[in-house]
């Protein structure tokens, strides 16, 4: 089993250390803030004093961190003070550039790194069944596998650095775009009197089935298990959802790539933040669309 060091115990981080320890291996968390720091500690996670500490005799670091200028941070801080031949994986979502940046000061200490950003949401991130898309090596994704696997239902490797941060980024631009067409669809049907149930059981079985559909329906009633049954208590939350739309068009922008929807997809994720919905979950969006119909 292997000496891990997790930094970043959130809440997608904590419930990920968690499965690691109950996989067997040795786990130190540490996080900046207090809350979390408590959180964990209530979880029964070993917690480190600083960064040094908990890497220290880390064989393995994992961060999952708001944004790629923490992850060049901190990987920074680790380069030259983690183990020789230590792995490091960063399970952040974050901008190819910072991750590819950050491959680069862990090759340049002598580290092997990943990019794997997750796909689930704090349910997945509890229940173990998160999907990983990761970029890196074959062989250090070959080493990092049995790690994932005890956090996760589906592990993909996407291909070198970057591709796994390029994968998520293009998984979550479909994600951002299929809710407000679902979304739209109820809005619309509610207003020609569908019942929530008929159109559910008409599009779920049809050519409009989609994941933001079945899985995370945005009305109440036909899926149970959606946010929009807890008054829209975020599994993602809109904020998220729109820092991921926007790493999606600013690597459409260094490409030149044509994302129609997905600028859109964006613009109207941001007026739903700023009129101070990024807190709930990405789904409820569904509200302001009502409105502006």
């Amino acid at each position: 089993m292997a000496s891990i060091a997790f930094i970043g115990l959130g809440n997608m981080g904590l419930p990920m250390a968690a499965n690691l320890l109950k996989a067997g291996h040795a786990v130190k968390g540490f996080d900046l803030s207090s809350s979390a720091r408590d959180a964990a500690s209530d979880a029964g996670l070993e917690l480190a004093a600083d960064l040094l500490d908990a890497i220290r005799a880390a064989e393995v670091i994992i961060t999952m961190l708001p944004a790629g200028v923490h992850v060049v941070t901190v990987w920074t801080d680790i380069a030259g003070k983690a183990r020789p031949g230590s792995l490091v994986i960063d399970c952040s979502t974050i901008d190819v550039e910072s991750a590819r940046k950050a491959h680069a000061i862990a090759e340049s200490a002598g580290l092997a790194s990943l990019d794997a950003p997750v796909s689930g949401g704090t349910g997945g991130a509890s229940a173990g069944s998160l999907t990983f898309m990761v970029g890196g090596t074959g062989d250090t994704f070959a080493r990092a596998l049995p790690l994932l696997e005890a956090m996760g239902r589906k592990i993909v490797h996407c291909g070198a650095t970057g591709a796994g941060q390029a994968a998520k980024i293009c998984n979550n631009m479909i994600l951002g775009i299929s809710m407000i067409a679902v979304c739209e669809a109820f809005a619309l049907g509610e207003k020609l009197g569908l019942s929530h149930q008929a159109l559910y059981d008409v599009a779920s079985t049809s050519s409009g089935q989609c994941w933001s559909l079945t899985s995370y329906c945005p009305v109440p009633g036909p899926v149970p298990t959606s946010p929009a049954n807890r008054d829209y208590v975020p599994g993602f939350a809109a904020g998220l959802m729109l820092k991921d739309l926007k790493l999606a068009q600013q690597a459409a922008l260094a490409t030149g790539a044509a994302t129609p929807l997905g600028a859109e997809a964006a613009q109207l994720y941001g007026l739903f933040n700023k009129a101070g919905q990024g807190g709930r979950d990405f789904s409820a969006i569904i509200e302001m669309l009502r409105g502006a119909g």
